[in-house]
């Protein structure tokens, strides 16, 4: 019987299949025991107790740029940090990996198993736990429990919510459990007003509820930048931050806590005077960035219409100082952060302030203009084979790159997943290939990812089959057989990518469709030469090529002063 039992008990995979039992009654003792030892110990050594709460993408690498944090006089850790996570079947197996030194998070950047390892084997400054206990310890908590937006309808964000029910959950836990002057820090993104009219009052009374009633909570927000790639780390480290408290007391804590974490002789704190504008700020700077890309959008267009090379006027515009960061949209904005929080901020503007009137016209349309921006690509695949004689519903499809920007694996809500969604609701058999991307979990776990119900699988037909797809390593093998590829991603391999051993590794002719001015002249050239049909996000121009190819191709010999062409 106890091997039934034990059978029976529930487990948490890791994403390379290890299986972790969730730990029991007994066990929750037992860990507690165990950090209030180690709390202890590190208090003796002068250390502050700081728990990470919640250790995705940007909670992980946050414990380890605390623990990695030393006094300059005398190179010891200045914080013992616990990171923790709720013991649940999908995310528990992070706090084995930590406890090993091992990122539960993957990065292209090679300081972070090294940070980690360092921490945990060699500093010895921090460890993981799935325990509320660590609270009870804590002088600082850090909140990275994540704040989704849920839009229930493509293209229009005004048909979704902001999904703060976690974080709500976790602030009631927190006020629960914190020692009155515990600082409490909100790094997640959150909807404008969320420290002042959300978590200050969830922890005023939970301190009420205990008898606290002399005291105030010490509540602050400063919100992360963190940038996926090979400067993951040094996107919290060495990177400007924004910081505000509820009070003042909260105020001069997070910034001499900030102050001891991240490089603020090279990149100062910015201290404004309330949360909300410190968390209006994370909204705007990625609203405007969400906004500046819809905008190109339509310029894009324009281009494709009009004969115009899009990345060409860019090149042109960016000389000029002020606009030398001028950006090509390609198929669609990605990663956790812009096409949601734009969203965050109307939402807001109802349901916390409750506004009744529209004052947001620009970043709701924004964000509805890069969502469907990818459907764009699929309408130039369906051209582009239909100008070859072929159908999409007949066609294999290989995509390149699955990430939502270059050199980096990272899926989140790529402009990618909404192509190759498309392109499989018309019909097509879709093959993906990413030198960054090892398994594409927004496809193989559709059913409960990002969470239950909420897959923009929903959003198409004929999705099932998506749940097999798997990302080739091995661009020949991608290729092969292909009647169509999509440049998707900027990614450095496709940088340089040849026309002519490209068709070879199809076997045959093949429609191409750039997304992000991937190909120059030279090689669209080229692909027409070889057969080919080729389009572009902006580019406009290549019909001009197209007509001059094969203008020149079928020029009957005798106007050379040769025998007619048959070709």
């Amino acid at each position: 019987m106890p091997g039934t039992l034990q059978a029976e008990r529930a487990t948490s995979l890791s994403p390379e299949g290890e299986a972790f039992p969730l730990p029991e009654e007994a066990e929750e003792a037992r860990e507690g025991k165990r950090l209030r030892k180690l709390a202890a110990e590190q208090r003796l050594m002068g250390r502050e107790v700081v728990v990470v709460m919640g250790v995705g993408f940007v909670g992980a690498v946050m414990a380890g740029v605390v623990a990695d944090s030393v006094d300059p006089s005398t190179g010891e850790p200045r914080f013992f940090v616990m990171a923790m996570q709720r013991p649940s079947t999908r995310s528990y197996w992070k706090i084995p990996y930590l406890m090993k030194g091992l990122p539960p998070v993957a990065s292209e950047d090679p300081e972070v198993p090294v940070l980690l390892r360092r921490c945990v084997e060699e500093r010895r400054s921090l460890t993981a736990t799935f325990s509320y206990e660590a609270l009870d310890l804590a002088d600082v908590v850090v909140v990275d429990v994540q704040c989704d937006y849920h839009k229930e309808a493509l293209g229009d964000v005004r048909k979704g919510y902001a999904d703060i029910a976690a974080l709500e959950e976790s602030l009631r836990v927190i006020g629960e459990h914190i020692q009155p002057h515990c600082l409490v820090l909100l790094e997640t993104t959150v909807p404008p007003g969320t420290t002042e009219y959300v978590a200050y009052p969830i922890l005023k009374k939970a301190f009420e509820k205990r008898g606290i009633m002399d005291r105030e909570p010490v509540l602050a927000h400063s919100f992360e930048r963190v940038m996926p790639g090979k400067d993951y780390v040094a996107s919290i480290r060495e990177f400007w931050r924004v910081c505000s408290g509820v009070n003042r007391e909260a105020t001069e804590r997070v910034r001499g806590f900030l102050s001891r974490v991240i490089n603020v002789k090279d990149y100062p704190l910015v201290v404004l005077d309330r949360p909300i504008e410190s968390e209006t700020c994370k909204i705007v700077e990625n609203s405007y960035r969400a906004a500046i890309l819809a905008f190109m959008h339509e310029w894009s267009l324009f281009a494709e219409r009009n004969g115009v090379d899009l990345t060409k006027v860019l090149e042109a515009i960016r000389v000029r100082p002020t606009h030398s960061n001028i950006l090509f949209p390609g198929p669609g904005i990605g990663g956790y952060c812009l096409p949601k929080d734009g969203g965050l901020g109307v939402w807001a503007y109802h349901t916390l302030m409750g506004f009744e009137d529209e004052i947001f016209k620009i970043t709701p349309l924004a964000i509805d203009i890069n969502d469907t921006r990818a459907l764009h690509v699929a309408r130039l695949v369906r051209d582009a084979l239909r100008n070859m004689g072929r159908l999409v519903a007949a066609s294999k499809v290989t995509l390149l790159g699955a990430s939502y920007r270059e050199d980096v694996g990272d899926t989140r809500y790529s402009g990618s997943e909404l192509v190759v969604r498309k392109l499989v609701e018309m019909g097509a058999d879709v093959a993906v290939h990413d030198p960054y991307v090892k398994r594409w979990w927004e496809m193989e776990k559709q059913d409960s990812y990002p969470a239950d119900g909420q897959s923009r699988s929903r959003f198409f037909r004929n999705q099932g089959g998506l749940r097999d797809l798997r990302v080739e390593g091995d661009l020949s093998r991608a290729l092969a057989g292909a009647d169509a590829v999509v440049l998707a991603v900027r990614h450095r391999p496709y940088l340089s990518l040849d026309p002519d051993e490209v068709v070879t590794m199809a076997g045959r002719p093949l429609a191409v469709v750039d997304c992000f001015g991937i190909l120059d002249d030279g090689r669209i050239r080229r692909f027409f030469e070889l057969g080919c049909e080729v389009k572009g996000l902006g580019r406009g121009h290549i019909q001009r090529i197209k007509e001059e190819v094969r203008s020149v191709i079928h020029i009957p010999r005798t106007a050379r002063g040769g025998p007619p062409s048959s070709v």
